[in-house]
């Protein structure tokens, strides 16, 4: 598992590979800077300070100053340059990944959808990437310079006194040790606080998108009372990581000072068997100390670390299961489509051998217009979801004008097929983007759509027209407005086959009727398929296909099936007749 975090961050970096050369030489110069500031300091004490000469060397000693003053200000260009860098190149690597994961969720297929909840998407696409962006804008910019940094110092001090050197070195298994044993402890404690902060984000926005089916029945107590369970459980599993976080940084410092002792004692006893300058004191004690500096960004890094790689676990434990992508690219184009629809023998089950379609076999003739009717669970929707691929059948054939639609290219199959659902969605976006959708239809053409769908007097009722901007998920309009933009939006990009699924069932008789009219018109010259409740709206389809348990157990025209005095259909028809008289 970690070696496989490791090659998802390195598949990550690699694009950016002639960036993160350039970060590195420069953080090679800047650390250079570094180490020579301290030794500049231990010339002007051991050759000219210690031994009373400071008058005599006043010259070298202004060059030096001089020349240390330059490093500062070059070493703070540098810096400069290195860390708008690596955020230009955080800011590459975040936006790549965002657009892939997006890309991911419209691409992938619908029983992807069914499996994963809308608000655990939500969080990978916002949460877990801003914990990447926090990791290249904070961790990445330094993390390469305090590597090459701690190198730089510890070859500086082995080249200087390697038994001093040695001597002050010795804490340094310590620290890995106890880094090694806190990064086991805490990348576990992560792994489980990311997985409850998810359940908690997938939580909220499931409780915003709910709100209104909260309020009717008056569970706010109940949600409040959730809400807060799950915050108590998020709250707990960041305690032990707050103690780790806590932990770490004072061991460094207890450490750190450790080894400035040790240098101290060693050079007072002559530990190291000979006389140590006062100049070379000071640069081990300032080289052991900024050697601990490095170390301790790493260490108070480390949790924006873990939490980084484990959001990068999250995001390609979605983005490497290409199972799930529909394929846009390959298939036969369709071009000018009749409508033919044909069933032959189709088993379909979305659970395995828990069929839900079983051995159908249908003709729709181009231009028909066909009636799926039957109980809740009797598989119509299914039937339209498998016209569209949405899934893919386990047996038998499903053709569109004498093709299998498993060779036809999803994106041209789609834009031929039209679909009407109940509760259809609406954008925070106006009336003519919500008709549009990305594409480009003239403001006349709009209204003729308009027009067709009988919502003319709903949208001249608006203050801006079509330019009238929508709130979230439709929420200024009615069931019924929503409805009618649905057939706007369908009329508009005008597809050879209708599919409406119980569209009417949010419209008033009045509106319906004009409605009907609308789709009377249509369905002359374009194939349609109606699901519907209302049985009054499907007697003059040509064709009704009765479902019971995913069989088909009657086909025929109104009259024929209610001729049948003992014919499912007849039953169903004449208690719904009943009902409303």
């Amino acid at each position: 598992m970690k070696n496989k975090t490791w090659q998802r961050l390195y598949k990550m970096l690699k694009p950016q590979t002639k960036s993160i050369a350039i970060i590195t030489v420069l953080a090679i110069l800047i650390n250079i800077g570094e180490v020579v500031k301290p030794y500049l300091i231990k010339i002007v004490i051991d050759d000219y300070l210690e031994l009373n000469m400071y008058q005599q060397g006043i010259m070298t000693i202004g060059r030096i100053g001089a020349i240390y003053i330059a490093i500062v200000l070059v070493g703070n260009i540098l810096n400069f340059i290195v860390t708008t860098a690596t955020s230009m190149m955080g800011e590459n690597v975040i936006y790549s990944i965002r657009n892939k994961l997006y890309k991911y969720v419209q691409y992938a297929n619908i029983p992807f959808h069914d499996r994963t909840p809308a608000g655990k998407l939500f969080v990978r696409i916002t949460s877990d990437v801003e914990d990447i962006t926090t990791l290249f804008k904070d961790v990445i910019t330094t993390f390469i310079k305090d590597i090459l940094m701690i190198i730089a110092f510890v070859i500086m001090m082995l080249s200087l006194n390697y038994k001093l050197a040695l001597l002050a070195l010795c804490i340094v298994p310590f620290v890995i040790l106890t880094s090694v044993i806190i990064t086991k402890i805490s990348n576990k404690l992560q792994e489980y606080s990311k997985m409850v902060k998810t359940k908690l984000n997938t939580f909220l926005a499931e409780s915003i998108y709910g709100v209104k089916l909260i309020k009717i029945f008056n569970r706010q107590y109940e949600k409040q009372k959730e809400c807060e369970k799950l915050c108590t459980d998020f709250w707990k599993s960041r305690i032990p990581l707050g103690i780790t976080e806590g932990f770490l940084p004072a061991i460094m410092t207890i450490l750190e000072n450790l080894g400035v002792s040790i240098i101290v004692w060693a050079s007072i006893n002559h530990f190291v068997g000979e006389s140590i300058d006062v100049g070379l004191i000071y640069v081990f004690i300032t080289y052991t100390k900024q050697i601990f500096e490095p170390i301790n960004r790493l260490v108070e890094n480390f949790e924006t670390i873990q939490e980084a790689l484990v959001s990068i676990n999250k995001i390609y434990d979605i983005l490497e299961h290409k199972e799930y992508l529909e394929n846009f690219e390959t298939g036969k184009t369709l071009e000018n489509v009749k409508g033919k629809i044909e069933f032959k023998n189709v088993w379909f089950a979305y659970e395995k051998d828990n069929w839900v379609l079983k051995d159908i076999s249908f003709t729709i003739e181009a231009g028909q217009s066909v009636a799926l009717v039957g109980k809740t669970g009797s598989g119509k929707t299914t039937i339209t979801n498998l016209i569209n691929r949405f899934y893919e059948i386990q047996k038998g054939e499903i053709l569109l004008d004498g093709v299998n639609i498993k060779e036809i290219n999803l994106r041209s199959l789609r834009e031929k097929i039209g679909i009407i659902l109940q509760d259809p969605f609406v954008f925070a976006r106006s009336i003519k983007d919500n008709i549009q959708l990305n594409r480009k239809f003239s403001d006349e053409y709009i209204m003729e759509t308009i027009e067709l769908a009988s919502a003319e007097e709903f949208i001249e009722s608006l203050p801006n027209g079509i330019e009238e901007i929508s709130h979230e998920r439709g929420n200024s309009y009615s069931s019924g407005q929503k409805q009618l933009l649905a057939f706007a939006r369908i009329f508009a990009h005008n597809p050879s086959i209708f599919i409406l699924d119980e569209a009417t069932a949010n419209i008033d008789t009045k509106t319906e009727e004009l409605i009907q009219k609308s789709v009377d018109k249509i369905s002359k010259e374009k194939t349609s398929i109606f699901i519907a409740h209302r049985l009054s709206t499907i007697v003059n389809v040509d064709k009704i296909i009765v479902l019971n348990q995913g069989e088909i157990i009657e086909e025929g025209s109104h009259n024929k099936l209610v001729s049948k005095t003992d014919g499912y259909y007849s039953r169903l028809y004449n208690a719904y007749y009943n009902g409303l008289v």
